[in-house]
């Protein structure tokens, strides 16, 4: 079982016309871990390894840099449980 979801908000400082671009080049990192995630329309919940997901994070942030960020925020939220911890059990019963 995962033992941490992490939130993650990029905002890549570039022209505003190419901020979800790299927003989008952010969230394909994400789908190309193999891990759980979830796309809401703030960020991107995911589901892992806390040292995983951190990696990820700097991920993340070279991402953005190589699309030609020379600054970026990012806001991260962190539930962790040595007990696991999973997204399912957050926003299972919201489901459809």
């Amino acid at each position: 079982m995962p033992d941490a979801n992490l939130s993650l908000q990029v905002l890549p400082m570039v022209a505003q016309d190419q901020v979800y671009a790299v927003v989008d080049k952010v969230i394909e990192a994400i789908k190309a871990s193999g891990l759980k995630y979830v796309v809401g329309p703030l960020e991107t919940s995911i589901e892992g390894d806390l040292e995983e997901l951190i990696d990820l994070v700097k991920k993340a942030q070279d991402i953005c840099v190589e699309a030609g960020a020379n600054r970026i925020v990012s806001i991260i939220k962190i539930d962790y449980s040595p007990d696991g911890v999973t997204i399912d059990e957050k926003i299972g019963k919201y489901r459809c």
